[in-house]
């Protein structure tokens, strides 16, 4: 019966998202870009992540994770309004923001790609680690292949559909862990532990999780589709739904599952939703590879032009997928994939860092005191970040 009840609600999910008055809604089809980023590779593994390290507490560090980035979502917000972007005028501070961020592109593009590997052999005999890289290879191979083609346009206008297809998805796991809730609280079956890593080091592998409810600083560069006022609604819009869901989704989950049945890898989380119902792994698997590619693509297009665009052409948007696959190929043979959301998280922190510092620069009285009190947070999470052991 649960199969089935989640299957139903998949259908409506996806049959409500493709509907024309929100398919073809302006502010709806700002929100999929940064909404395309927030809720992809960290739904996948964060739930494990959080249980086994945060126990009982782990809603409250994914809402503290999600305060986080609605307060630098804001400063982002005030340098559309404020500032916007202005590719020829902008200052020193802007131009070193747009080198971080194209770093943090390369290290992204790594870190969705390597959970492809990994979420492509987890139901087959072949899911080893060395056998993962090979198939993340491959990929960054193919990445590379259709960017050197010109082929990335027609890839990132699926970009709707994927979203539309994962959000069903989560949807009806939603509705999988609210029913199983239900039954084992009414069963006085819930389970609630103790973490296992509190103090300054449970804040600082809390910072090295930035990186799963990054993207909406998307939100920035899409000045040539929409305006300022629509790019600043449909990022508080991508938040909102993102925060609500990954909240109530660990909420759910920490309570679910004991974190002594939990094998922590970037995969658990398939394991664990069969426990929940037959459906859910082949679902979530689906999914997984879907976001993981299209936001590869997205990363990937994106490093390519700003790369482009900060060397005055000297390289060109071919030379930039390059350079990124080389270093895509480094941290993939070199880093776990914990490790290397560790680096995108340090990586994304700096660049909120240089946005929330200009942010403060043009506000005035409590604007700019908050302000630079969050440059100065994601200053700390990028130097004290630690990664998931």
């Amino acid at each position: 019966m649960l199969n089935v009840v989640i299957a139903a609600v998949i259908v409506a999910t996806g049959a409500a998202l493709i509907w024309p008055p929100i398919r073809k809604a302006t502010l709806w089809r700002a929100a999929i870009t940064p909404l395309a980023s927030i809720i992809g590779s960290g739904f996948l593994v964060l739930g494990p992540i959080l249980d086994i390290t945060y126990g009982a507490f782990a809603p409250v560090v994914m809402a503290a994770l999600c305060a986080v980035a609605w307060g630098l979502g804001s400063a982002i917000r005030f340098n559309i309004a404020a500032m916007d972007w202005d590719a020829a005028g902008r200052g020193r501070l802007e131009t070193l923001g747009a080198w971080a961020l194209a770093f943090a592109y390369v290290v992204s593009v790594a870190y969705y790609l390597n959970l492809f590997g990994s979420f492509a052999l987890r139901l087959t005999p072949f899911d080893t680690d060395f056998n993962a890289r090979l198939v993340t290879t491959g990929m960054f191979a193919l990445i590379l292949a259709i960017g050197w083609g010109k082929g990335f346009a027609a890839l990132e206008r699926a970009e709707m559909i994927s979203v539309g297809v994962k959000l069903a998805i989560i949807a009806g796991l939603l509705v999988g862990l609210g029913w199983t809730f239900a039954e084992r609280a009414g069963a006085g079956e819930l389970v609630a532990k103790t973490p296992d890593m509190g103090g300054w080091a449970g804040v600082t592998m809390a910072f090295g999780l930035l990186v799963t409810v990054q993207g909406f600083e998307t939100s920035r560069y899409l000045g040539a589709e929409y305006g300022a006022e629509v790019r600043i609604r449909s990022m508080k819009l991508a938040q909102a739904i993102s925060s609500v869901i990954y909240v109530v989704y660990i909420a759910m989950f920490a309570y679910l599952f004991a974190p002594s049945a939990i094998e922590l890898d970037e995969t658990a989380i398939i394991e664990l939703m069969g426990r929940v119902a037959a459906i859910l792994p082949f679902l979530l698997t689906a999914a997984a590879l879907s976001a993981q590619f299209s936001a590869a693509v997205a990363d990937t297009s994106g490093s390519g032009g700003l790369l482009a665009e900060l060397t005055g052409g000297r390289v060109s948007p071919r030379t930039g997928y390059a350079i990124l696959v080389g270093c895509g190929l480094a941290l993939t043979w070199g880093l776990g994939v914990f490790e290397i959301i560790s680096w995108a998280s340090r990586a994304f922190a700096v660049y909120y860092a240089i946005q929330a510092t200009l942010a403060a620069q043009a506000a005035r009285g409590g604007k700019s005191v908050l302000f630079w009190g969050l440059a100065a947070l994601a200053a700390a999470i990028a130097i004290l970040g630690t990664p998931v052991e």
